[in-house]
């Protein structure tokens, strides 16, 4: 079937009524708001693509209010004055369905005027806003085009468990289940399965829900959150992978930019700037006042003051720092060979805030074992992730983004739980 076999399925939604001018068309959607003045009656009606207005001068059949659902058959009519251009006349309305109670609040008012747990106390509702729900077309805009530049280059999408049998692969924080008797967890990320799925298909990607235990509160950080995962194999070192990041980021960005005002759109050059996490440290010495040479990661002030910098000095919202401390990264990362304390690993700041982690991962079964071996890991946990490494596999690497992360920062958004349509965190389990 054809997407305009599809599309006929539906009534016409109200970003395609432009497209129909003079033509009788039928639409639907939510009552968003009813003003009457001199006789004539206004209506406007939303759904997921736009507001779109109805005009009538004939009293109604029946009385509208606010969020009823309704069928409506009328003419397009070209109006320079009418929001989009046009508007709608001679309306014949069939009401679907109406609400049972009061709306907790008049979704023509600004979000800002809400308080955020408000919000999502009844995000069933206040997702239907028409300021809120273009956050989330935006991130499925974001999604799409992660996809896209992905499957252009050869990438397979893939599905891996959330159910896991190991506890950790990093060290952090996970959430245990039970499942039949036994004990399992929610995966922390899909790291292992994709890196043995480059012994399958060389490049693959996925889309889904990671978990994560650590008892954060804080504006940036989630328990459930979406990542954007990928993995390559045949790289040469983590640049090859940090070039493909670049790649992504600059097709999502242009995915998103139309709909973005100039305050929101960021600057991004064909090549984003790197530095090393030490020559970082450098700087961030000098900023500061202080000696933070023996730091082993960046504080979130940090990472501040390096956006601010990278903007300053390259013109670039987006800032590559290179060479992470091994032992502050995962047993599975690939260490430097002229400096074997540091590693082949990176994370990209947007806007002063880390917003993907990714490098270079082992290869060799042999450097497995002596890397689990040296941080008191038991091999057994790891038997069938070690499976893949036993059999031969080829350099490979890759990274992972923060859905909710990447939107908050790109609109400005200051609590990422705004940039999650159910969040979940250490003290919200519903809606």
């Amino acid at each position: 079937m054809s997407q305009s076999s599809i599309d006929a399925i539906f009534p016409l939604r109200i970003a395609d009524i432009s497209h129909h001018s003079g033509q009788i068309i039928e639409t639907a959607g939510y009552i968003h708001h009813i003003r009457h003045l001199g006789g004539v009656t206004f209506v406007l009606l939303r759904d997921a693509t736009g507001i779109v207005q109805i005009v009538t001068r004939e009293p109604l059949s029946s009385p509208l209010k606010p969020e009823t659902t309704v069928l409506v058959r009328a003419q397009v009519h070209q109006e320079s004055r009418a929001p989009g251009g046009f508007e709608l006349i001679r309306p014949r309305f069939t009401i679907l369905s109406e609400p049972q109670m009061a709306r907790p609040y008049d979704l023509t008012h600004p979000l800002e005027d809400t308080h955020l747990k408000f919000r999502l106390d009844v995000a069933p509702f206040m997702l239907r806003h028409p300021h809120w729900r273009k956050v989330f077309q935006m991130a499925s805009q974001s999604v799409q085009a992660f996809r896209h530049a992905l499957i252009n280059a050869g990438f397979v999408e893939i599905h891996t468990p959330k159910i896991v049998g190991t506890a950790t692969e990093s060290g952090a924080a996970v959430f245990p289940v039970q499942y039949y008797g036994k004990e399992a967890f929610l995966a922390q990320s899909p790291q292992f399965y994709k890196q043995i799925l480059c012994g399958v298909f060389d490049r693959v990607y996925e889309v889904g829900p990671v978990f994560r235990a650590e008892p954060h509160d804080t504006v940036r950080h989630l328990s459930q959150y979406t990542s954007l995962d990928a993995e390559m194999a045949y790289i040469r070192d983590h640049h090859d992978v940090m070039r493909v990041l670049t790649i992504v980021i600059q097709e999502m960005v242009e995915a998103v930019s139309p709909h973005l005002d100039s305050s929101q759109r960021p600057w991004l050059p064909d090549e984003i700037p790197v530095i090393s996490f030490r020559e970082a440290l450098s700087r961030l010495s000098q900023a500061f006042s202080c000696d933070l040479s023996y730091e082993k990661d960046l504080a979130p002030q940090h990472e501040g003051w390096l956006g601010r910098w990278a903007l300053e000095t390259f013109h670039s919202d987006f800032l590559y720092v290179e060479g992470y401390p091994l032992s502050k990264r995962p047993f599975y990362t690939h260490p430097n060979s002229d400096d074997p304390e540091t590693s082949r690993s990176f994370d990209l700041l947007f806007r002063g805030q880390e917003l993907v982690t990714g490098g270079q991962r082992l290869h060799r079964y042999d450097d497995y074992v002596s890397a689990l071996t040296a941080r008191h890991l038991n091999h057994e946990r790891f038997d069938s992730y070690l499976m893949a490494f036993r059999y031969g596999m080829p350099p490979h690497g890759g990274f992972a983004i923060g859905l909710e992360r990447f939107i908050a920062r790109l609109l400005g958004i200051a609590n990422i739980r705004d940039a999650s349509l159910f969040p979940r965190d250490m003290t919200r389990l519903t809606p």
